[in-house]
């Protein structure tokens, strides 16, 4: 693995430079998962786009946010799940033995469905706790990456008088920013958001959205939603699984108005069984 996204020699991104948008973030070659005995996904393979939002799309239980998981390493927390195939971070291979997946998952960021600060923690520390779980203890470049995450998720201005305050002392739709500023600290290369609008109102739902298509200008950013005017609104790229297979990847304005598979056209059109 190379260097660790919080180490303070590095900017913004990885590397020191935004990916290319020709760069794939993702390559994804025939992945299956098995919980037990029991097959979630069955041989996906696509490759997702840097410096864009990918929708993830489908029915419940079709595997969405499984297949979420596997982009960094998020199922090793379960007992019984096993992966097979190759899934490559802008060319290296994720899963084999020589990757720290606590390293991966500062590249790969998350931000889950339901908002989670952490509760004995201040707004500050929320954000700063990935920075200070690295080791990272120079005041100078923790109050920087503060300020800075809590701007590009679009918090600042709302907390800055108060980063002392319990975080969830903040509204849904800001603690959920929250969460998305905490992520952003360590600078990551990707970030995986499943269902973030999901549990908020309309007005908290457009804040997000509005964000997410902000971030990709220099993040990859992929999304699992069941709200397919969300996808709609907010994705580059849409993906539609069902029944743990991938059906039919396409730009969202083609999949959404011309897709090529009956079955997506069906699911866009609530005429799926």
């Amino acid at each position: 693995m190379t260097g660790s996204a919080a180490d303070p020699k590095r900017t913004a991104l990885a590397g020191g430079a935004l990916p290319q948008k020709s760069q794939p973030a993702f390559q994804i070659e025939d992945l299956h998962v098995w919980f037990g005995n029991r097959a979630v996904l069955h041989g996906v393979s696509l490759e997702i786009p840097a410096r864009h939002v990918t929708g993830i799309i489908g029915p419940s239980g079709c595997g969405k946010s499984t297949f979420l998981r596997a982009l960094n390493r998020m199922h090793e927390f379960t007992p019984g799940v096993r992966v097979q195939g190759k899934v490559r971070l802008f060319g290296e291979d994720i899963y084999e033995p020589r990757v720290d997946p606590i390293l991966l998952r500062r590249r790969v960021g998350m931000v889950f469905q339901k908002s989670n600060p952490f509760p004995t923690m201040s707004i500050q520390e929320n954000v700063l706790v990935g920075l200070r779980l690295a080791g990272i203890r120079n005041r100078g470049l923790l109050e920087e990456r503060l300020e800075e995450a809590l701007r590009m998720a679009a918090l600042w201005n709302e907390v800055r008088d108060r980063l002392h305050a319990p975080g969830t002392e903040l509204s849904g739709g800001q603690q959920q920013r929250l969460c998305i500023a905490r992520a952003l600290a360590v600078h990551p290369e990707v970030l995986l958001m499943d269902e973030p609008c999901s549990a908020l109102d309309p007005i908290a739902t457009a804040q997000i959205e509005s964000l997410i298509r902000d971030l990709r200008e220099h993040y990859s950013i992929v999304l699992v939603t069941h709200n397919l005017q969300e996808a709609g609104r907010t994705a580059d790229f849409t993906a539609f699984f069902l029944e743990g297979k991938l059906i039919e990847f396409e730009s969202t304005k083609k999949l959404f108005t011309n897709p090529s598979r009956k079955q997506t056209e069906d699911y866009l059109t609530g005429r799926f069984e």
